[in-house]
């Protein structure tokens, strides 16, 4: 196999890295292993996991920890999520570090004497911080599946967080807004983010994160006590406390993260694997592919008009289903998950489908719902090990760079995910307002989410780890890469690359891609009764794929310095 070599100067070291060996839908192909990632450094470290001996799960926590230096819009020691994991050996599990709701939270926490929410205090501010997830999952996975020593899994983060990384211009708004303010709260941002306080670093110039590096060597050392308990604890409950924040050193020493089977389905022959609750992927996905089994999409075209119409009609029921049953199980045990992931719940949902004319959404079919604004700021990776053992993990901060919130001397961006629960009970609109009691804010609580990390398998041994950042896009990203490639035989270059659209049931619109669909299609698609509206791009998939003996990885090129490297 030929390599193409470009060489980087990187914290002083001479790096030779495949990183810029990707272009467009021309896939990377690797024989020993593949990291997909937002940022070719954090793809970079997970790859020498690999190369030292690490498996899947060790390169995926060291790409993860690399990725809270690298990407701070995202990649995080301060937020959560999930990982799915299918080993060669034909193993699947799923590690929820989705995060807590605070022990002192309430349904109407967020909500002035009028019943509306107060200055948007579910995304901003300390009351929008959930108890963090992150450092749990990773240890959690490691503790059940790791290979090397933790430690050696997140040294590369230390030296990245102490020696420093190129500023990129994708941070340049971010830091401009942060330059502008002088509110006390974020004072510790600009300590983090600004040169000296104040001043905003050039894109390419040396940015060295001394306090997060701190935090960093704690959770070495420690492990997962070395960020839920001592002295990182201490200084967030202390933060917390100063600035009217509700997360206490017990809320954290009280987390932890769950391991758990993730939901399963089938689709054509095909195993499928996603998230569970409290994730909503998982059974949205697999809802939508039941639906969609009955069709031959191939025929259809990819993108026809006719096509995008039964994939909206799939997304509509799907998401609907999500809306009026999903939530944190551990609030929720009469979800009714197993039905609505059944072949007969999907005939069912699919029997209304009419060929020629869309659906409506229908809010009064299920009560008064709020459906929450869901951020597009989240980040996923892919790992595959020289064994075939696979990893797909996404987690977020929710929106870009979480509530903007550092506590003092930590270094790192705290979330806003406390937004993710409908903050007002039992309210609905037709613009997309949800609020039903599965997701209703509690102590101790999980938030819904869309993120979901998948494996699509086949007889046994995994073929596809697939995943995306995007909010609610998340669900149909997913999905739309998987029928690319199984439907309408695409390379995982080709399935990332492809113009996706979304619709989500409320508001009953559907959007496309500006680019890659063509009017004549969206003319066809509008005449059958759906409404349109163009946006920008939606995620950025970064998957694997395996085929005749390889591994073979793409980064979404709609991502700004997303890489994927093999060796």
């Amino acid at each position: 196999m030929i390599h193409r070599c470009i060489v980087l100067i990187v914290t002083g070291v001479l790096v030779c890295t495949t990183s810029l060996a990707q272009s467009g839908r021309i896939p990377v192909a690797a024989d020993s292993g593949l990291v997909v990632s937002s940022h070719f450094l954090a793809s970079r470290a997970g790859l020498e996991t690999l190369k030292a001996g690490g498996n899947a799960v060790d390169a995926a926590i060291t790409t993860a920890f690399a990725l809270a230096v690298t990407l701070p819009s995202a990649g995080n020691i301060g937020g959560g999520g999930f990982l799915v994991y299918h080993g060669a050996d034909g193993e699947v599990t799923a590690f929820n570090f989705r995060e807590k709701a605070p022990l002192a939270a309430t349904a109407e926490m967020f909500l002035g004497p009028d019943g509306k929410i107060r200055d948007n205090s579910n995304h901003e501010g300390p009351l929008s911080v959930g108890v963090p997830g992150t450092v749990a999952g990773l240890a959690l996975a490691h503790k059940r599946l790791g290979q090397l020593p933790w430690a050696h899994l997140v040294e590369p983060a230390v030296r990245l967080a102490e020696n420093g990384i190129p500023s990129t211009r994708d941070m340049a708004g971010f830091l401009r807004m942060l330059s502008q303010s002088d509110d006390p709260l974020y004072a510790a941002t600009r300590k983090a983010f600004l040169k000296d306080g104040r001043h905003v670093y050039a894109p390419g110039e040396r940015w060295r994160q001394p306090d997060l590096a701190a935090s960093l060597k704690r959770i070495r050392d420690h492990g997962h006590d070395g960020f839920y308990r001592g002295e990182t604890a201490r200084l967030l409950a202390e933060f917390m406390a100063r600035h009217g924040g509700l997360i206490t050193e017990e809320d954290l020493a009280i987390y932890e993260a769950e391991e758990q089977a993730p939901i399963h389905g089938t689709y054509h022959g095909y195993d499928v694997y996603a998230m569970s609750p409290p994730s909503s992927g998982g059974v949205a996905l697999v809802t939508m592919l039941n639906i969609l089994e009955a069709y031959n999409l191939a025929d259809m075209g990819h993108n026809s008009a006719r096509y995008l119409h039964v994939l909206t009609e799939a997304m509509r029921r799907a998401f609907a289903d999500r809306a009026e049953h999903l939530g944190d199980p551990n609030f929720n045990p009469d979800m009714p998950v197993e039905r609505l992931i059944t072949k007969a719940h999907a005939e069912k949902l699919g029997a209304s489908i009419d060929l020629t004319r869309a659906s409506a959404s229908d809010s009064a079919a299920f009560g008064q719902v709020y459906l929450v604004p869901e951020s597009e700021e989240t980040t996923h990776l892919s790992v595959m090990d020289a064994e075939g053992n696979a990893v797909s993990l996404t987690y977020t901060l929710e929106y870009g760079y979480g509530s903007r919130i550092v506590a003092d001397d930590t270094g790192f961006l705290l979330n806003n995910e406390m937004g993710d629960f409908n903050p007002i009970p039992g309210y609905t609109d037709t613009r997309g307002y949800i609020g039903t009691p599965p997701n209703l804010v509690a102590s101790e609580k999980r938030m819904l989410s869309s993120m979901t990390p998948s494996i699509v398998a086949k007889d046994g041994k995994p073929f596809l780890i697939v995943g995306t950042p995007g909010g609610r896009t998340i669900i149909n990203t997913v999905l739309q890469v998987i029928l690319n490639v199984l439907d309408f035989d695409m390379t995982i270059g080709e399935a990332v690359e492809a113009p996706r659209i979304h619709h989500q049931w409320l508001p009953d619109v559907t959007s496309f891609e500006a680019l890659g669909i063509s009017p004549d299609t969206r003319t066809l698609y509008e005449a059958m009764g759906h409404a349109v509206r163009l946006r920008g791009t939606q995620g950025r998939a970064h998957c694997i794929m395996t085929r005749n003996g390889l591994i073979y990885g793409a980064a979404d090129t709609r991502s700004y310095n997303g890489r994927a490297i093999g060796y």
